[in-house]
């Protein structure tokens, strides 16, 4: 009736540690695709492990992305993932194996080993974006060292429950077959809310001589659910209060649908004498529609809300190819880990969107054909919806080279650099208007780190990044005539820090920041465009990673960020704070156990105030939230946990979607789950 072990350390790529989770990550670190210790990778990483998952009952990508310090959640239109990472926001720096996975829908995690946020300018590794950082899933791989089956399910309060199950087999001693599954079904304290998801993972693993591994995966994932816009918000005083539970939408149109097909193939060789490559191959298709009825506004005086509303299809087909060789040679005195690669891709998207018109008659002194009495159930006005509002056709080819060296001198000297160069080739198509742009871009990305290690369980380092960002979005689905004339927007991170290996399974990090973003697009008021829009984030972050005894492991880290405008742009007037990025964010998960058999967990989560847009006009409050768990082995293969998120039963508001889309936090509620293992 022991405890499982649990592992909130990716030790396979920490120094001091030891890998007892099987994941074989032959590729290193997501942050240098080198086999290179995480303590000398000179930027903050944060990483939440499989582990940490189970513990904390989590299946979606932002709801585990909350635990990470410098990320604060947007509400993405309801039916995406979207964040903010450093007072960046993106809908596209998301990662799967270090490939691209840019579509604009809910992650799934039932298939995921571990899941790593790497921050700051991240062009070397990652190309275009990832301004403020990339966020990257390590996907699960068949295993050959024998058979594994388990299952779990759980149910929470609200009555959404979740099925999943994960097995391997070896087909023979050179071939392992995994397959993931999962079924859930959504539902919260909002009115009319409800989903769910089917996702499956099939996942092969071959042996294809001594040296030789290939690595095929196929990945569907099937999502529908509510499209839930949130609450509006009363002028400049914050959110409505009072209708935490009431949904701004119609239940019969409000519905978002995605399917994610993820085929990869990889393959890994060892030429020995320190030389290693791997190539892979990925194509992804994604569909997706949403559709929904919003509120845009309240009127104080009578006591009405606003509406509007549309429909969104977005199709894509992205083909990546990727190539890595990588070189490991020295001495005693000079250790040399050379890094040269390639990536190619391309993208191909069509999106359209139809329109909303209220067609109730107007009154005079009556409401507008959009307006609508505040209730605890609201009333939708008439409509119809207009169809080809807009259709956009666009298509973009990329090509990139990269090369890095990492230098380790004696015992205490290491360094590293750098360079990428990336073309950008992008086509699109305004299919309404018939306007066409295009613009080619052929970008230098550097990276620079220098790191000292008084000892081998410490080191200091101070790294230097770039990265960029083409003129038109981070989708790239139109390029307007003005913005097919701009280079890129530029992304410049400066970072000093530590990271200290206390314990053999613990790692302390601590670093100073400043993100730097230029070249953003100003259009003054007699509408001249020009380059010259800044913002800046300065920064610090600590946290602390691992076991740090039998029975005690923790996931604790705190990040302070003070993001402005420096000049004007189109994001506002110069001095705006940037759109939601607390000054203040603690995450701090722990699992203590009792007994062999007993094991109990908490969590908190603080975010201090910050402003649902640029406008600077509505404050999202501050909060703390305290999340806790409890956890009984029954036997070797059955155990049973239970899950309380919210546990104060704190009314909060953690999200937006600009000034009138923000997303009331879930009250008090509780999931038990069962395990099982064969």
């Amino acid at each position: 009736m022991a405890q499982p072990e649990r592992d909130y350390l990716p030790s396979d790529i920490v120094v001091t540690g030891e890998r007892d989770t099987g994941y074989a990550n032959e590729d290193g670190s997501s942050a240098t695709k080198t086999p290179t210790p995480l303590i000398d990778v000179p930027q903050g990483v944060s990483f939440i492990t499989e582990d940490q998952l189970e513990d904390q009952s989590i299946r979606q990508l932002n709801e585990a992305l909350r635990y990470v310090p410098g990320i604060s959640m947007e509400t993405g239109e309801g039916h995406r993932d979207e964040v903010f990472i450093r007072g960046q926001e993106s809908t596209a720096d998301f990662y799967i194996d270090g490939l691209r996975d840019d579509a604009q829908y809910y992650r799934s995690l039932y298939n995921i080993e571990r899941v790593e946020v790497l921050k700051g300018a991240n062009a070397l590794i990652f190309g275009r974006g990832a301004g403020g950082g990339a966020i990257n899933r390590v996907a699960k791989r068949a295993d050959l060292a024998g058979q594994a089956v388990s299952a779990s399910a759980s149910v929470d309060s609200f009555g959404a429950f979740a099925l999943l199950a994960d097995v391997n087999q070896p087909l023979s001693s050179d071939v392992a077959l995994r397959v993931n599954g999962t079924y859930e079904e959504f539902d919260s304290h909002r009115d009319f809310y409800e989903g769910r998801l089917f996702g499956i993972s099939p996942t092969l693993t071959a042996l294809l001589g001594p040296q030789t591994t290939l690595i095929a995966s196929y990945t569907y994932d099937d999502d529908k659910r509510v499209t839930d816009r949130g609450v509006p918000s009363v002028g400049n005083s914050g959110p409505l209060r009072g209708y935490d539970e009431t949904f701004f939408g119609d239940p019969g149109f409000n519905e978002a649908e995605s399917q994610a097909h993820i085929a990869r193939l990889r393959l890994e060789h060892d030429f020995g004498g320190g030389l290693t490559a791997n190539g892979t191959v990925q194509y992804a298709n994604y569909d997706k529609v949403y559709a929904n009825i919003l509120p845009t506004g309240v009127d104080e005086v009578d006591n009405t809300v606003f509406l509007g509303g549309y429909r969104d299809y977005t199709a894509r087909e992205n083909w990546i190819g990727q190539g890595n060789l990588v070189w490991q040679a020295g001495s005693d005195t000079i250790e040399s880990t050379l890094l040269v690669g390639f990536e190619a891709s391309r993208q191909d998207t069509v999106n359209g969107r139809d329109t909303v018109t209220f067609t109730r008659a107007p009154v005079v002194g009556g409401l507008d054909p959009n307006e609508t009495p505040l209730a605890e159930t609201i009333f939708i006005p008439p409509y119809v919806l207009n169809t080809g509002a807009r259709l956009r056709d666009s298509q973009l080819e990329t090509l990139s080279f990269y090369a890095q060296e990492q230098l380790q001198i004696g015992d205490h000297i290491e360094l590293v650099g750098g360079l990428r160069w990336d073309r950008f080739d992008l086509q699109t198509l305004d299919v309404k208007g018939g306007v066409s742009g295009s613009r080619v871009d052929e970008k230098v990305s550097p990276r620079l780190g220098v790191i000292v290690k008084p000892t081998p369980d410490v080191s200091v380092y101070a790294s230097y990044a770039e990265s960029f960002l083409p003129q038109a979005g981070d989708q790239f689905l139109l390029l307007s005539p003005t913005a097919a004339q701009f280079e890129p927007e530029k992304f410049t991170s400066y970072e000093l820090g530590v990271k200290w290996a206390p314990l053999a399974k613990v790692l302390v990090t601590a670093a100073v920041f400043r993100l730097e973003r230029s070249k953003t697009p100003y259009t003054d008021p007699l509408g001249n465009t020009t380059l010259t829009g800044e913002s800046r984030v300065d920064g610090f972050e600590i946290g602390a990673v691992g076991e740090v005894t039998d029975f005690w492991k923790a996931n604790i880290g705190y990040t302070y960020l003070d993001g402005e405008l420096r000049s004007a742009s189109d994001f506002g007037p110069a001095g705006l704070r940037l759109q939601q990025t607390p000054k203040h964010q603690i995450a701090a998960w722990n699992r203590f156990d009792v007994t062999e058999a007993l094991g109990f967990g908490i969590g908190v989560i603080h975010q201090s105030d910050q402003y649902a847009s640029f406008s600077n006009d509505v404050v999202l409050p501050g909060y703390w939230r305290v999340d806790a768990a409890a956890y009984y082995t029954v036997s070797e293969r059955f155990s049973v946990q239970l899950n309380i998120e919210n546990l104060f039963d704190e009314s909060y508001y953690p999200s937006a979607h600009g000034d009138n889309n923000i997303q009331p936090a879930e009250p008090f509620s509780a999931r038990i789950g069962v395990r099982l293992a064969l």
